[in-house]
């Protein structure tokens, strides 16, 4: 049987949408594209909410997008398992969750709190960092947050009503605000450790960027826009705590709640593994770390919410009929026309 060469040729970010301001699709001289529309079968797929597994009017996204279009069907997304948890009940039921607060109940280890701070439910939603204060709170624990700013997947100057709440919140709840920093530095994802060092160094030793302190978050992210520094690039400032211990040491318990894993798995690195080579720092043992998601396979940590494993996805129906495929992009998409597409 002769077969014919098909190409599922992904777009990325081609919307179609008929306003033509601000509109790079329909301004641009697509000749191809348009001769295709109207010669060839078509149909129009929603790549947003609920359609692909997000909350209802939840933006779509790169990896959303190829991890639907590999898999054929809805997935919901972890943001989407996660809400779904934390509305059911479910959310402190976790093992992984309820394995950490044992262990600091039990010995005399603190409890952190790291991830990107803010609503923008690509990285992390700042209702998940709430369900953890309160399951904190329920077990008699006052843990410490370290503060990740967005300005990215949010607008640029969003980080402070989101301190500004989450400040409000703390004046009647456990917890405190030990250090702030902008996700270009600690969620590098590019290896380039002299990033990453300087929000590590915020985070576990207390020691803002050149040394800088601010008295709260709000006033620090203030600082900042007065510098004409928006979220992003906020430089890491440690949050003054008057004399209380925030330093992460032997035998603290770190949860990542960021879910998705790309942007923290350099951070986490540092803490997990003691042949760490990105840079000089004194390894600190006997570390219980738990990441809300699985960022990697290897890493020594409890994961919250382990993958779900899809089967019968694109890629392996066509494995399993004895074709071949081949998946190409440039090294920015790697991820995902593999580890997304293919579930």
């Amino acid at each position: 049987m002769n077969y014919k060469p098909v190409a599922l040729i992904i777009l990325d970010g081609w919307g179609i949408r008929e306003v033509e301001h601000g509109n790079a699709v329909v301004q641009a001289h697509t000749p191809n594209y348009h001769n295709w529309l109207r010669t060839r079968e078509r149909a129009v797929l929603d790549a947003s909410g609920e359609a692909v597994g997000l909350p209802d009017g939840q933006m779509g996204n790169s990896e959303v997008g190829h991890l639907n279009l590999g898999a054929g069907r809805i997935v919901y997304q972890d943001l989407t398992r996660i809400n779904l948890a934390i509305q059911e009940g479910e959310f402190a039921q976790q093992p992984a969750l309820r394995d950490a607060i044992e262990k600091v109940k039990q010995g005399n280890g603190k409890l952190h709190f790291i991830g990107l701070l803010g609503e923008g439910g690509v990285h992390s939603h700042q209702n998940h960092l709430y369900a953890l204060l309160q399951l904190a709170e329920a077990a008699e624990i006052d843990p410490i947050i370290h503060i990740i700013t967005d300005g990215r997947d949010t607008p640029p100057q969003s980080g402070r009503p989101f301190a500004q709440k989450l400040e409000k919140y703390l004046e009647s709840h456990s917890g405190v605000i030990a250090s702030v920093s902008g996700r270009y530095y600690t969620m590098d994802r590019d290896r380039r450790w002299q990033r990453t060092e300087m929000g590590y160094r915020a985070i576990a030793n207390h020691e803002g960027h050149e040394g800088a302190t601010a008295v709260s978050a709000t006033a620090a992210l203030e600082k900042s826009y007065s510098d004409g520094v928006t979220d992003e690039f906020v430089l890491p400032v440690a949050i003054d705590v008057g004399e209380r211990n925030v330093s992460i040491e032997s035998g603290d318990c770190l949860i990542f709640y960021n879910f998705r894993a790309d942007r923290m798995r350099q951070l986490v690195q540092i803490f997990a593994f003691e042949d760490f080579a990105g840079f000089e720092r004194p390894f600190i043992p006997n570390l219980h770390l738990v990441t809300m998601t699985n960022y990697e396979a290897s890493f020594p940590v409890e994961v919250v919410f382990p993958d779900v494993e899809l089967k019968n996805v694109l890629a392996e129906v066509i494995s399993k009929a004895g074709l071949t495929q081949l998946h190409a992009a440039e090294t920015e998409k790697y991820a995902h026309v593999t580890y997304f597409f293919n579930g």
